[in-house]
């Protein structure tokens, strides 16, 4: 079974590379630990597949019982969870979780009713995916999560990467220590390119980061921020020292070597 059966499963096909650079907030080197809890078992197999292809560290259980017995023993950076599971469904395990935890849950189901999804919130959800999805839309969704989850300290730290300097706290990107003036959505950009130095992220990703602080994620604009960046730094875009171009994916800070 391959990731292509489990998007052909939840209805959505996505023919392009569902690969994208490991991103986990600020602890790059890290392995993130998934539990996926679903009774279907093509599924827990494809999902599984999937994110091991990732290099997430992944383990299944088949309902709520067996899932709390894995929180504990496991010890899951998120969960991705089925609602419709015998003995203990999603709902009621979310409940239970919620009282000793607050660990990140992803909930994945086929209820699409307004109130279903209203519910899943309300219970402690961080996020909600319908079926049909796409893979790629998962992975995001994952990181996006985690990024949101990561411990406040990490975003209080200084991010520096050849002469280019990121303060997370004070909110300020300096150049051999001159402060320049960038605004909130530059800021963010290349905040998440230089979390990961030497990987291209996808535009969509960096789209969709946009848009989980509130600002227009169109991919037209994105190049237009990604053109202003260059300029403030100093990039040549012919030959970049800082912000490469990958025709056709997107975007990657270059990795400065000493």
């Amino acid at each position: 079974m391959t990731v292509l059966d489990l998007e052909r499963e939840t209805g959505k096909m996505e023919t392009t590379s569902l690969y994208l650079p490991a991103q986990n907030g600020y602890n790059l080197s890290m392995t993130r630990k998934i539990l996926v809890v679903d009774d279907t078992r093509n599924v827990q197999l494809m999902l599984s597949d999937f994110l091991l292809s990732q290099d997430y560290e992944v383990e299944i259980a088949s309902d709520g019982n067996e899932a709390l017995e894995m929180v504990r023993s496991f010890h899951p950076d998120l969960i991705l969870l089925d609602i419709m599971m015998p003995n203990m469904d999603g709902y009621q395990f979310i409940t239970h979780l919620r009282r000793e935890s607050t660990l990140p849950v992803i909930m994945i189901t086929a209820k699409q009713q307004e109130a279903d999804i209203i519910h899943g919130f309300d219970l402690g959800a961080d996020d909600y995916i319908t079926k049909p999805f796409r893979m790629r839309e998962l992975l995001v969704r994952i990181r996006a999560v985690m990024r949101r989850s990561a411990p406040r300290e990490a975003e209080c730290s200084v991010l520096t990467i050849g002469d280019i300097s990121l303060d997370h706290l004070k909110h300020e990107v300096s150049k051999n220590g001159q402060i320049i003036d960038f605004t909130p959505l530059e800021f963010l950009v290349l905040e998440t390119l230089m979390q990961s130095p030497g990987q291209v992220i996808r535009r969509a990703e960096l789209c969709i980061r946009l848009m989980e602080n509130n600002y227009t994620g169109s991919e037209s604009t994105l190049k237009i921020h990604i053109r202003n960046i260059r300029q403030k730094i100093g990039d040549d875009l012919d030959q970049p020292r800082y912000i490469e171009t990958v025709f056709g994916i997107g975007y990657r800070f270059i990795e400065m070597t000493a």
